[in-house]
């Protein structure tokens, strides 16, 4: 049975629950001293937010002033926004601008008084609605559910007073209820906040045990729908979904990635996007901790968009990447095919200050990705040799065992010892001392005990 702070919670914040046949209404507020350029690419990447959801938009409205404290646009504009809302039968509008609840109750109360039957919610509900259908994992169900509750907490005694304005008598308030559905949240918070630290130590565990192992860790990086998936499956052979929609990747995956004498490990993880809220942020901040770790980040971009359009993405992504100090980042200018020689060399002028180690590549058509391996493998720790003999015995066979796993072991020449050369990292070959110190004492034991 549904708890009553829970009733409370869904009229006003509900949550999200899949319906092919919706149709919204996008209504967008831009300030009067903003870029008409950078306003219209933020009206492009709104619809395409709500078609990640298979909504169907009815109509954008836009107005041009500054936010109104009771609807964020005008009042005269939202009475406006709440008849069209009844005329199209429209389940859901949805502003581009954060709202406070007490404007999306106000919002609300205009559309039932124009009879219209719908939802008013804002951007960053609909990037978590589309996060809430794309978790598929224990895992990212818990940070979706995070990050909802984080969003939810600022204004749940707001929350709680507008869902019973009605039902208040005189001056009295709801009082202790207020503060009891607050702290409600907040256990539940801290509740999920405990179950994923637990997971967090775990994956952080494996991500050393990657390292001592000897794979290098790579993650693609990048704006939604840069081509990040169809370029891990190029690199991978592998059939990870890959769409024309914002946010396909929500879980990052990781394969091999098999090329020369290396050892590594790709990963694919989910998008940047401006503005994304920061409530969502904090609750995939372990998500985004495997990129801020990899020994390198092959940033994609789409370069087949407006130069405008690329330079706004690319500081959305290096504002996240350099939060942490990432500085070994390979800038992959994927749709390369789709821009002449002379735009590129263009294009690349005017981003110069934001293009690190740039390869041009496609994709979809696989080409360039020669050239990228070639640039991973300069930008990466090199790789040292050192010449290791041990004896072959069962003590030396238990340490090649070890060679194998942190490196790579060349052709072995077997005699009283077996010697080979072994290629790794500088950290692995610093450990190789002890190795030897170790498999010699073993030997010594095994020779006294015999």
């Amino acid at each position: 049975m549904m708890q009553e702070s829970d009733k409370i919670q869904e009229q006003i914040v509900p949550k999200y629950r899949r319906n092919q046949t919706e149709t919204v209404i996008l209504v967008m507020r831009v300030s009067p001293d903003s870029d008409p350029d950078k306003n219209a690419r933020k009206a492009d990447e709104f619809i395409e937010l709500a078609k990640a959801l298979d909504y169907k938009v009815a109509d954008f409205v836009t107005q041009e002033r500054h936010p109104d404290r009771k609807y964020n646009v005008g009042s005269g504009k939202a009475r406006e926004v709440a008849i069209l809302a009844r005329d199209l039968r429209a389940t859901r509008i949805i502003f581009y601008d954060p709202l406070s609840t007490s404007q999306i109750y106000n919002i609300s109360k205009l559309c039932g008084e124009a009879g219209a039957s719908c939802k008013v919610v804002d951007r960053f509900q609909l990037i978590l609605d589309i996060f809430a259908e794309r978790a598929t994992t224990h895992r990212s169900k818990l940070q979706v559910e995070l990050a909802r509750l984080r969003y939810e907490l600022p204004s749940a005694k707001m929350l709680i007073a507008l869902s019973k304005k009605e039902e208040r008598a005189g001056w009295g308030g709801l009082g202790d209820y207020e503060d009891s559905y607050e702290q409600d949240i907040k256990k539940r918070i801290s509740r999920i906040e405990t179950e994923l630290s637990k997971a967090d130590l775990e994956e952080e565990a494996r991500r050393l045990y990657r390292h001592k192992r000897g794979f290098f860790m790579i993650s693609l990086a990048g704006y939604t729908n840069a081509g990040k998936s169809t370029l891990f499956n190029a690199l991978v052979d592998e059939n990870a979904e890959s769409k024309d929609m914002f946010f396909t990747t929500l879980i990052p995956k990781t394969r091999a990635l098999e090329f020369g004498k290396r050892k590594i490990l790709l990963t694919d993880t989910v998008g940047f996007i401006e503005d994304l809220p920061h409530f969502l942020v904090d609750a995939f901040r372990s998500t985004l901790e495997g990129i801020y770790f990899s020994d390198m980040i092959l940033l994609t971009v789409d370069f087949s968009e407006p130069v405008e359009y690329i330079r706004d993405k690319l500081i959305t992504c290096h504002e996240t990447l350099w939060e942490k100090g990432t500085s070994n980042i390979i800038t992959v200018l994927n749709k390369s095919e789709l821009v002449s020689k002379k735009e590129q060399k263009q294009k690349l002028e005017e981003l110069e200050h934001l293009v690190i180690n740039p390869v041009f590549i496609s994709a979809k058509n696989k080409t360039g990705l020669d050239r990228l391996l070639l640039e991973i493998d300069r930008n990466l720790p090199q790789l040292i040799v050192r010449t290791v003999s041990l004896p072959n015995t069962k003590a030396g066979a238990s340490a090649l065992s070890w060679f194998y796993e942190n490196g790579i072991v060349e052709e072995i020449l077997y005699g009283k010892y077996m010697t080979f050369e072994f290629m790794a990292t500088e950290d692995v070959i610093a450990k190789t001392d002890d190795i030897l110190r170790r498999t010699e004492e073993k030997e010594n034991e095994e020779n006294e005990n015999f």
